[in-house]
């Protein structure tokens, strides 16, 4: 079983825990005081012992960068997640090239995904993504640009969604 390196960062926004593999890849992430609560989203043959830290290097850098205004710092994050499907797995990947300040409906999403009538798939997606921020589920609305859901409550989501508009808008 191989130990998970986690750390609690202060954000604008509240405290954001990371939990991270011994290559330095994301296998979870959001928005509590609490690592150990992420846990349970982390695919099982991806789980194991918590070991905090103070720091994680690139990825409290990436996050820290992210909060300053290099909103692209936390793309560059490895991120694993597993999944019993392969729609999940690849959807993940495609919500990590939905750009910051160009948030996306589900039914977008679920299009850019490569299947256009999935849209319950696609929310799906996002409601179990375990890598919060790092793979953006925030930047997903409803059609009518509602917020939606998000697991660390709409004020988070409107939170992000506000930071990544305000830097990106021309």
């Amino acid at each position: 079983m191989t130990t998970i390196d986690t750390t609690t960062i202060d954000t604008p926004t509240g405290p954001l825990s990371v939990l991270v593999d011994p290559d330095g890849a994301v296998r979870a992430a959001g928005f509590t005081a609490a690592p150990e609560s992420l846990l349970p989203l982390v695919h099982p043959t991806l789980r194991g012992p918590l070991r905090p830290h103070a720091d994680l290097g690139p990825v409290t850098a990436a996050v820290h960068a992210y909060l300053d205004g290099e909103l692209t710092a936390i793309d560059k994050v490895p991120v694993t997640q597993h999944s019993s499907g392969v729609f999940l797995t690849h959807a993940w990947d495609v919500l990590r090239d939905v750009d910051p300040g160009e948030p996306v409906t589900y039914t977008a999403y679920a299009a850019l995904a490569g299947r256009p009538a999935a849209v319950r798939a696609a929310a799906a997606a996002c409601a179990r993504n375990a890598a919060a921020l790092f793979v953006p589920c925030h930047r997903v609305l409803r059609t009518d640009g509602t917020l939606g859901g998000y697991r660390y409550g709409l004020a988070v989501k409107a939170w992000l969604l506000g930071h990544e508009r305000r830097l990106t808008a021309t």
